[in-house]
C-alpha cells in the first residue's frame, strides 16, 4: 500500500524567470499539489552545445520544492534531441513506412536506434541522474515522454541492420524465416537476412507476417532504450523508474514495464467516453501488481494543439476521474500541465494557470480534486483494491497482428474498449490483464480478438478451466499463428479441440445476412466469423445462425472441461440486439462462474471495491456519466468518511458526485 497519494502536474521552470517560477510554487501549494514531474523536453536546456552539461537548473528546482513540501518525478529529455545532435546528421533521423525523413522539431524526430543518438542519450541521463539522483524530494523518475506516440516503426538503415539481426536471432536460419512466412507465395524467398528489407513502400501489401514481426521488432527494440536508460538511473538513484505510456502507443506495455517500477499512463479520453479513461486504471494496474500505477498526464479541463481543441470537461467531472483513479489503485492522479505555454504547437492546450498567471477554467476542478484527495486519502491508504474475479486480456501483439490486419476496419483498441464497456456497465468487478497475468483468484476469463494465441498461454487457460473456471475464446480469437499465418491443421487450431467443436466455415460476415439466436435474443452477426458444428461427445450449442449463408450450425458453444466451462464465441453480434445478447451471455457466464464481486449499479456509476488491512470491504462509488444514479447497498453498511448507517437499498448518487461505504463483515 502506498505512503501518500499524489495530485501532480508537470512543470516546465526552464522556460520562465524567476518571477513566474516564485509564483507557480505559490500557486502550488495552494491547490495542493505535492507532487510534480520536470526536465522531459528539456535537453537543450541542460546541454546547449554537445558536452556542455549543466542540470542545476533542476537541482535547484527540486531542492526548492522539498523546501516548500512537494516532490519531484524527474524525467530523461530524450524525446526532443537538440538542433546539434540532429542537424546535418540525417542517418540519426526516424524515417517512416513512405521512407519520409523527419526534420528537426517537434518531438521524437530521430531514431531511438541510432547509436549516436543511444550515446548521447547514455551520457545525458548520467548526467542527470548523478546531479539530481541523491537529493531529497526526488521520488521517481520518468523515462523520455510518450515513447512512439507521433512515431511507429523507424525504417532508417540503423534500423534495417538490427531488423535484419532480430530476425536471424528469431529464425536462426534464412529457410526457417521463408517456411514460416510462406515467403514462396509471390516469390518473395529470400536468400540471406541482409536481403529483407523494411515493409517500406510497394505496389500492394506486405506479406502479414513480415508486417506483424516488423511491428514486434520496433517494440523489442524501444523496450530495450527503456532497459538502458533505467540501468543507468538506477547506479545513481534508489528513486523507482516509470514511463508515461498508453494503449494508443506503438509499443508493447506488458515488456516495456517488465523492467521498470511501477506502471503510469496518459490519457485525453472525453467525459463523455469514459469508459476508455476507466479501462486504462484497470489495466495498468495489473502491469506491475501489487504497487500502484500513476496518472501521470491529464487535463485539468480540456486538450489541445495549434490545429485541434477538445471539448471542456464538464464542471465536476474532473474530480470523478480522480476519485475513480485513486480507487482503481492509482498513487498519483497528475495534469498536463500547469502553467499554459506561451509558445510552441502546444499553446492553446488546457491547463491550471494561464500563461499570465491568472487561473483557468479548469483551476476549479483542480482545487475539487484536491478536496476529494484530502477526504479519501485515509481510507484509501488503508487499503488495497480487490482482486476481480472476471479478468479481460489484453495484448499490445493482438494490436499488432490486427493493424496488420484489420479485416474491414476492425479497430482493436475500439473493439476491446466496447467489449470493457458492457462489463463495466453490467457492475461486474474486472481486471485488464497482460497475456503474462497470473489468473490464481479468477473466475471468468474472457479473450476477445486475440488472433494468436499461445501454447503458454493455451495451457495456463486449461489450468484455470480445470479447477473451475469458465473461459469465453472469441470473437476473432485463435485464428492466426505466431507468424501471423493461417493454421492448416484447423481454422482455430488447438482451440477446437479443447472447445470440443469443429470450425466448418471462416468468413466475413458483415452484410452476409447472417442471424443467429442465443439465450432467447436474436441477433446480427459480424465482423470476421468462424461457425462450429458440436464435435461427437464434445460442445453442445448454446447460440445457432438461424439466417445467412450458414444457417443451422452454431457460433456459440460450451464444453466442460474438469469442473469448468471453455466457451467459444465464434462471431460478434452487432447493433442494439447484439449488445443485448453480449450481456446476457456475460451475465450467464459471470452466474456461472460465481463471479460474486458485482454491484447492482445503474449504468454510468462506477463501484471499485477496496479491502481494508483488517479485511473489511469498501465500496468507492462514483457517477462518472454527469447523470446520477444508484447503487443498491447490502444491510449493516455504513458510509465510511461519516460513520453514519446507511439503510439498504438503493443509495442514490449526484452527478459526478462519490461514497465510500464500508460493508458489514
Amino acid at each position: 500500500m502506498s505512503e501518500k497519494l499524489y495530485h501532480g502536474t508537470a512543470w516546465y521552470p526552464e522556460l520562465w524567470d524567476e518571477a513566474v517560477i516564485l509564483h507557480d510554487i505559490a500557486k502550488m501549494k495552494e491547490a495542493g499539489i505535492n507532487v510534480v514531474r520536470l526536465g522531459e523536453f528539456a535537453w537543450s536546456t541542460m546541454e546547449p552545445t554537445e558536452g556542455a552539461i549543466d542540470v542545476s537548473l533542476f537541482a535547484d528546482v527540486i531542492t526548492r520544492l522539498h523546501a516548500e513540501g512537494i516532490d519531484t518525478v524527474m524525467c530523461t529529455p530524450t524525446a526532443t534531441p537538440p538542433i546539434w545532435l540532429t542537424h546535418q546528421h540525417p542517418e540519426r533521423l526516424h524515417v517512416d513506412e513512405r521512407g519520409a525523413v523527419m526534420g528537426h522539431g517537434s518531438r521524437q524526430h530521430i531514431c531511438t536506434n541510432n547509436m549516436e543518438f543511444r550515446r548521447r542519450a547514455a551520457l545525458i541521463t548520467e548526467a542527470i541522474a548523478a546531479s539530481v539522483g541523491g537529493l531529497p524530494g526526488l521520488v521517481g523518475w520518468q523515462l523520455d515522454n510518450e515513447f512512439k506516440a507521433h512515431v511507429a516503426a523507424c525504417h532508417c538503415q540503423s534500423c534495417l541492420h538490427l531488423w535484419q539481426e532480430w530476425l536471424e536471432k528469431r529464425y536462426g536460419t534464412i529457410d526457417a524465416l521463408n517456411e514460416a512466412w510462406g515467403s514462396a507465395i509471390w516469390s518473395q524467398q529470400y536468400e540471406r537476412f541482409d536481403q529483407v528489407p523494411h515493409p517500406g513502400p510497394t505496389p500492394f501489401l506486405h506479406n502479414s507476417s513480415m508486417q506483424t514481426a516488423h511491428r514486434l521488432f520496433s517494440m523489442s527494440s524501444i523496450a530495450e532504450f527503456a532497459d538502458e536508460q533505467a540501468g543507468i538511473i538506477r547506479r545513481h538513484s534508489y528513486a523507482p523508474i516509470t514511463h508515461n505510456s498508453s494503449v494508443a502507443f506503438h509499443v508493447d506495455n506488458e515488456r516495456l514495464f517488465e523492467q521498470l517500477d511501477f506502471a503510469s499512463f496518459d490519457t485525453y479520453a472525453s467525459a463523455e467516453n469514459y469508459a476508455a479513461y476507466l479501462i486504462n486504471c484497470d489495466l495498468f494496474r495489473n502491469y506491475k501488481p501489487g504497487r500502484g500505477y500513476w496518472l501521470m498526464e491529464t487535463s485539468p479541463s480540456y486538450s489541445g494543439s495549434l490545429q485541434s481543441a477538445a471539448v471542456p470537461h464538464p464542471q465536476g467531472y474532473v474530480a470523478a476521474e480522480a476519485v475513480a483513479a485513486y480507487a482503481l489503485g492509482a498513487d498519483a492522479f497528475c495534469y498536463w500541465h500547469w502553467r499554459q505555454h506561451r509558445s510552441g504547437c502546444e499553446q492553446p492546450h488546457g491547463s491550471a494557470l494561464s500563461a499570465w498567471g491568472k487561473p483557468t477554467v479548469g483551476w476549479t476542478n483542480v482545487l475539487e480534486v484536491e478536496q476529494a484527495r484530502r477526504m479519501l486519502a485515509p481510507l484509501l491508504l488503508g487499503s488495497r483494491p480487490a482482486v476481480a474475479e472476471a479478468a479481460l486480456v489484453y495484448s499490445d501483439r493482438a494490436k499488432a497482428f490486427m493493424a496488420t490486419e484489420p479485416l474491414k476496419g476492425m479497430n482493436y483498441r475500439g473493439l476491446l474498449t466496447g467489449y470493457y464497456g458492457r462489463l463495466l456497465s453490467m457492475g461486474i468487478h474486472r481486471d485488464v490483464v497482460p497475456e503474462g497475468a497470473a489468473l490464481e483468484g479468477r473466475k471468468l476469463l474472457l479473450t476477445p480478438f486475440l488472433p494468436y494465441v499461445s501454447e503458454t498461454f493455451i495451457d495456463k487457460a486449461m489450468t484455470f478451466v480445470e479447477q473451475g473456471g469458465v473461459w469465453i475464446v472469441g470473437p476473432v480469437t485463435g485464428g492466426r499463428t505466431k507468424e501471423h499465418s493461417i493454421p492448416t491443421d484447423a481454422a482455430l487450431g488447438r482451440l477446437e479441440q479443447l472447445g470440443g467443436v469443429e470450425a466448418v466455415f471462416s468468413y466475413p460476415l458483415d452484410g452476409s445476412g447472417a442471424v443467429g439466436e442465443a439465450f432467447g435474443v436474436r441477433s446480427p452477426l459480424g465482423m470476421w466469423g468462424t461457425i462450429f458444428e458440436p464435435r461427437d461427445g464434445g460442445a453442445w450449442s448454446v447460440g445457432s445462425v438461424t439466417e445467412g449463408l450458414t444457417p443451422g450450425l452454431s457460433f456459440l458453444t460450451e464444453q466442460r472441461v474438469g469442473d469448468g466451462l471453455v466457451v467459444m464465441l465464434g462471431a460478434m453480434p452487432t447493433g442494439e440486439e447484439g449488445d443485448l445478447m453480449l450481456r446476457t451471455m456475460l451475465d450467464h457466464y459471470a452466474s456461472r462462474a460465481g463471479v460474486a464481486l458485482r454491484a447492482n449499479a445503474t449504468s454510468g456509476t462506477l463501484v471499485a471495491p477496496r479491502v481494508e488491512t483488517d479485511g473489511r470491504q469498501l465500496w468507492v462509488i462514483v457517477n462518472m456519466d454527469g447523470r446520477g444514479g444508484t447503487v443498491t447497498i447490502p444491510n449493516g453498511s455504513v458510509d465510511a468518511i461519516t460513520g453514519e448507517p446507511i439503510a439498504a437499498g438503493p443509495l442514490a448518487v449526484e452527478r459526478y458526485a462519490y461514497r465510500v461505504v464500508r460493508l458489514s463483515a
